[in-house]
């Protein structure tokens, strides 16, 4: 449903006018459907008219602190009522990367929450402390431990290993940089932190190229492909409020994005790259009964 709009200016659409337009609706989380403290505006009243409708849908985040099951129980907290079996999240890719790429087995330090962890025990990981030897480092969260020691003693250990003669596998679930924590307010996220050891491993091995973080959450395909898969239909479309994450990976997938303007980006349009630009825009999630 790609179209191309490149020169020409991006127009806006409401989320009536999505929902009779699409098929089905992928949607991103933070930002969009929620922030840290609650769910952003319209999204309950917008969720209900999908499910009202029967209108299928599903949410494509990179979230890897919670569980499916976990997250839908915060959302209907939130008036949100989306099932588990809505939610796509990036640790759930992680079953996938382990068999495709032997780790099964493998010792496993984990920078997340409770959740995290279970994610990779999910996928075949054994996991150890932060200060003893890993093949695998997770960051799947910047919170759901003590920070500065935990990231310190994974830092260590790492220049442990490397210096023995091995090469550990660094593993990011969840490439966000910044996510929102409300309306005005904003925090870093799980992608920050591996910027903080890749900055800190170029330091120290400069020529060690190789020792870089592997994202698997948005833009990489994965998550958006089982999303269509889920959908049944060509026919979708993604609403999302991240340049680099949310639009540049619906684009990639042939997706039709839509920007939501009250989330991270103010790019003026006229600067936005051919790869990350959306077919709309919108400027709520607000129903046109809903509006004031």
């Amino acid at each position: 449903m790609r179209h191309n709009s490149a020169m020409q200016t991006i127009p806006f659409i409401t989320a009536d006018e999505l929902a009779e337009r699409y098929e089905a609706l992928l949607f991103d989380a933070y930002g969009v459907l929620v922030h840290s403290e609650g769910p952003m505006p319209g999204a309950p009243e917008l969720i209900a008219y999908l499910n009202r409708h029967a209108k299928p849908y599903y949410i494509v985040t990179n979230d890897a602190s919670r569980s499916p099951q976990s997250t839908s129980t915060r959302y209907k907290s939130f008036g949100l009522a989306i099932d588990a079996d809505r939610i796509i999240t990036s640790g759930s890719l992680l079953p996938g990367y382990f068999k495709a790429n032997a780790l099964q087995g493998a010792r496993c330090a984990v920078l997340g929450t409770r959740d995290s962890a279970s994610y990779v025990r999910e996928a075949g990981g054994v996991i150890v402390p932060t200060d003893e030897d890993f093949e695998v480092l997770i960051v799947a969260d910047e919170s759901g431990f003590p920070f500065l020691e935990h990231v310190d003693a994974a830092l260590t250990t790492m220049f442990r290993v490397i210096d023995s003669g091995q090469r550990p596998q660094l593993l990011l679930p969840n490439p966000d940089l910044i996510y929102s924590q409300g309306e005005h307010a904003f925090g870093v996220a799980a992608g920050s932190v591996a910027l903080i050891l890749e900055a800190a491993l170029q330091r120290r091995y400069r020529s060690r190229e190789e020792l870089r973080f592997v994202p698997l959450g948005k833009p990489n395909t994965p998550m958006y492909e089982e999303g269509l898969r889920r959908c049944g239909t060509p026919n979708v479309a993604m609403v999302g409020d991240q340049l680099e994450t949310d639009i540049r990976g619906a684009n990639a997938c042939n997706i039709d994005a839509v920007l939501l303007t009250t989330g991270v980006t103010v790019d003026a349009e006229s600067a936005i790259p051919a790869e990350m630009r959306p077919r709309w825009r919108m400027r709520s999630l607000r129903l046109s009964q809903d509006q004031d």
